[in-house]
């Protein structure tokens, strides 16, 4: 289907082309696609899991996740193995060096990312949940500091910034509360550019209406029945949390007793056996619920990169995007597919990833970010 989005600087709307998911298909696979001008060598080839819905079940791709049970330990971390704490230590220690020689540190290789944006526009993409903000047990909870904060907003005066995150638009703001940023919550599906005449990157920006996309919106009458539903159906699980986002629903179970995992996957399957245009996916102990419209945080890129007007700006433009979740990797697949940009994974431990680089936390995020910042405000210094 096509829907109408609004170009932030000329305030018309732009056409987007949105195809919706066969609901009888059984999986879907995503093929890796390679950079050598851009990103290491040595990448494995990965596919995604998607969870899609058919007729009542959900099937999952990925060979060693078989059930929705299995998914959710999937996001847990891994549990040691029956063998000696030094054999352990050992076998750690090598899979993490040699994911670290795949995907390096984008502190340790920062000069090689800044000669890479020579002559180019850097536009900035940042999860939030794990990326802007530890992750916490409560979601609510997930304050960014006032030095992360500083950090968004010293990279935002230089650079184009988004904050793309699977959480509610609106809640992502109260926690950023950076008006001079693009927001797309909802996974991409609700995007929202600086209110008019707010100052980005040096320019002020004159469009009229700033909500620029909305593709889901058919969906918010069956999302509210939805999650009314699961709040009802999930109340007797101690430690499950429902959380609307808007245009897609989040099923917390970080403070879900494992032994009920099991009763927790079943309701939540029993619920969504009743509704074949949502699909389910997962986080990082999040189940994610969405409507089967193509949209996700790689669409939410290539938008944002069109309506800034680089849609076909290979040359001069070098998205970067920063996530840590299984999520994110729609956007760094997007990245590699198009020969275009950096994405960079933060975690701790060696994931499988479309990303280029890595940072382990956060606190490395802002490193990134001030070194990011202060690199752009030398460089216009030297130009005087």
């Amino acid at each position: 289907m096509t829907v109408g989005c609004k170009d932030p600087k000329t305030g018309k709307m732009m056409k987007q082309s949105v195809r919706v998911s066969n609901p009888t298909l059984n999986f879907i696979n995503v093929p890796t696609v390679r950079d050598p001008k851009l990103i290491p060598r040595g990448l494995p080839r990965n596919k995604h899991l998607k969870i899609e819905s058919n007729g009542g079940g959900h099937l999952v791709r990925e060979a060693r996740v078989s059930t929705l049970l299995d998914s959710m330990r999937a996001s847990s971390p891994a549990r040691a193995r029956p063998a000696s704490a030094a054999t352990r230590a050992a076998s750690l220690d090598d899979e993490q060096k040699s994911w670290i020689q795949r995907h390096p540190s984008a502190l340790s290789m920062f000069e090689q990312i800044t000669r890479a944006s020579v002559g180019k526009k850097i536009v900035m993409f940042l999860d939030y949940d794990g990326t802007l903000s530890p992750i916490v047990e409560d979601p609510d909870r997930a304050f960014m500091s006032d030095e992360m904060r500083e950090a968004v907003r010293d990279t935002a005066s230089f650079f184009p910034t988004a904050i793309v995150s699977g959480r509610c638009r609106d809640k992502v703001y109260s926690f950023v509360k950076l008006t001079e940023l693009y927001y797309a919550g909802s996974h991409g599906m609700d995007i929202k550019g600086p209110p008019p005449g707010s100052r980005c990157n040096g320019n002020r920006m004159n469009n009229g209406e700033s909500v620029l996309c909305q593709p889901a919106s058919e969906f918010l009458p069956m999302i509210d029945e939805v999650y009314k539903t699961l709040v009802e159906s999930t109340k007797s699980i101690p430690g499950a949390k429902v959380e609307t986002n808007k245009f897609c629903l989040s099923v917390h179970f970080r403070c879900v007793d494992e032994k009920s995992w099991d009763d927790l996957a079943k309701q939540v399957k029993l619920v969504l056996s009743e509704y074949p245009k949502l699909k389910l996916t997962y986080g990082r102990k999040v189940l994610e619920i969405r409507p089967t419209i193509e949209w996700d945080k790689g669409k939410a890129l290539e938008f944002l990169l069109e309506a800034l007007g680089y849609a076909n700006s290979s040359d001069d433009v070098l998205p970067i995007y920063i996530g840590d979740d299984r999520t994110d990797e729609d956007a760094f697949k997007v990245l590699r597919e198009r020969g275009q940009g950096l994405g960079i994974l933060v975690s701790k431990v060696p994931k499988e990833t479309n990303a280029s680089y890595s940072l382990q936390e956060p606190s490395e995020v802002m490193s990134f970010l001030r070194r990011l910042a202060e690199w752009k405000r030398q460089s216009l210094r030297a130009s005087l």
